[in-house]
């Protein structure tokens, strides 16, 4: 079968396919997507507020900045791995159960990351610490899109993405505030507590679900025999990669080239995290009503912005803009969550979880690519325009994904070689 073919019959029926819950009440649907994005904030927390603490952690393990960065590449790379692996073995578990253990494996790596005697130890606990990551948001956005109607999944998925954005605009300036003023170890101990905290919220709220019929690994691996999914991934983990090139050095990027006081990296965070929230709000709307044009305009848009970063990062204000509308690019994610629900047919679990996956293979780049313009002498703007090619990047991704999906709608109608 066609991928368009595929897309066409999946599309707005991807709910349907595995339902894991009993039809709910308001109020309980509520409640459910409150438990998932409680644990979507302490992710987000403890994903994020480390680059606004980078300089303090460089300090306390005499490395530098950039070399700080590779805490964040670590967990990005946990999260790579961990996806596709826990969404695979997990296969045949309730949905439910599979939810609560990776909160508390998370909870665990956080508490004990707090605890790091080394810098080398601090970046292998945060690689174990990012394995759940990726199969709790993708489990977390199937339960989420399989309690609305069809033409409202991507504003549930947002829904409970907005923990993770709430996170960049509360939880992340909170945890870098306290982390300059204590120790940047109290961050990832609080990120440890509202783990456990969501366990208990899930444990209450999340009614237990039953295996779908015919869930299997073997079931699961299908994803990857599918153009449109490998298109969609390679879409999220170059083009969203600039988010995390400016976002990884934004701290030093405020103080050594806008020039701001240290006391004004937790204000900073906060304009990002508040992009963010409206990005994942407005974008999940948009992109129920059209998907395509949804992730083609955030590329866009994120060309434009990124390239104005580079050019005006001394100005505190235009660098403050900036950054609110670099945080906006988060739009994209809802938008593709539910494209890879929509091309993945019964390999749901694993490609929702890849999309993470990609993300962080985003995180990952951007934060590494960001570090070698800075360590090359290009100073910490540079991240600006390292954003723009990646996010160029991802508009071709996107423009090689409908051009196959065209001419699989053109041998459809026309037999040809494909």
């Amino acid at each position: 079968m066609s991928d368009s073919l595929l897309i066409e019959n999946v599309a707005g029926k991807s709910a349907e396919r595995e339902e894991p819950l009993p039809p709910q009440s308001l109020l309980q649907i509520a409640l459910i997507e409150l438990a998932l994005a409680v644990g979507s904030f302490g992710i987000g927390t403890g994903e994020f507020s480390i680059m606004g603490l980078l300089p303090n952690v460089a300090d306390e393990f005499a490395v530098t900045t950039p070399q700080a960065g590779y805490a964040i590449s670590a967990y990005a790379s946990g999260v790579v791995v961990g996806a596709p692996i826990i969404a695979v073995l997990a296969a045949k578990l309730p949905r439910r159960t599979l939810l609560l253990i990776l909160m508390a494996i998370f909870a665990l790596g956080n508490a004990v990351s707090a605890l790091a005697p080394t810098f080398s130890s601090f970046v292998i606990l945060r690689f174990l610490t990012g394995l759940p990551h990726g199969a709790y948001f993708g489990v977390a956005a199937l339960v989420a899109a399989s309690q609305v109607e069809p033409n409202k999944r991507t504003q549930a998925v947002a829904r409970v993405m907005t923990g993770l954005t709430v996170a960049t605009l509360l939880g992340t300036p909170i945890a870098t505030f306290f982390g300059q003023a204590m120790t940047w170890r109290l961050a990832f101990g609080a990120v440890g507590v509202i783990g456990l905290l969501t366990v208990a919220l899930i444990w209450l709220f999340l009614p237990q679900d039953r295996v779908a019929d015919g869930a299997s690994p073997l079931r699961e691996l299908g994803a990857f025999k599918r153009k449109q999914v490998w298109y969609t991934l390679g879409i999220g983990a170059v083009g969203f990669g600039g988010l995390f090139s400016v976002f990884s050095y934004i701290a030093s990027t405020a103080t050594e080239v806008a020039h701001m006081p240290e006391s004004m990296v937790p204000v900073m965070m906060a304009v990002f995290g508040s992009g963010m929230i409206i990005g994942n709000l407005i974008g999940a709307w948009l992109a129920d009503r059209d998907l395509k044009a949804t992730i083609a305009g955030t590329l866009v848009c994120s060309i434009i912005v990124m390239t104005l970063l580079y050019l005006t990062a001394s100005n505190p204000y235009m660098l403050a803009i900036c950054a609110f509308l670099v945080g906006g690019s988060v739009a994209i994610g809802p938008a593709l969550q539910t494209r890879l629900m929509d091309v993945a047919a019964d390999a749901q679990t694993l490609a929702a979880a890849l999309n993470h996956s990609a993300f962080n293979v985003a995180n990952a780049l951007g934060a590494w690519l960001g570090g070698l313009a800075i360590a090359a002498g290009y100073g910490y703007a540079s991240t600006g325009w390292v954003g723009a090619l990646l996010a160029l990047g991802g508009l071709v991704v996107l423009g090689l994904a409908l051009a196959s999906e065209k001419r699989s709608a053109t041998c459809r109608a026309t037999p040809c070689t494909t």
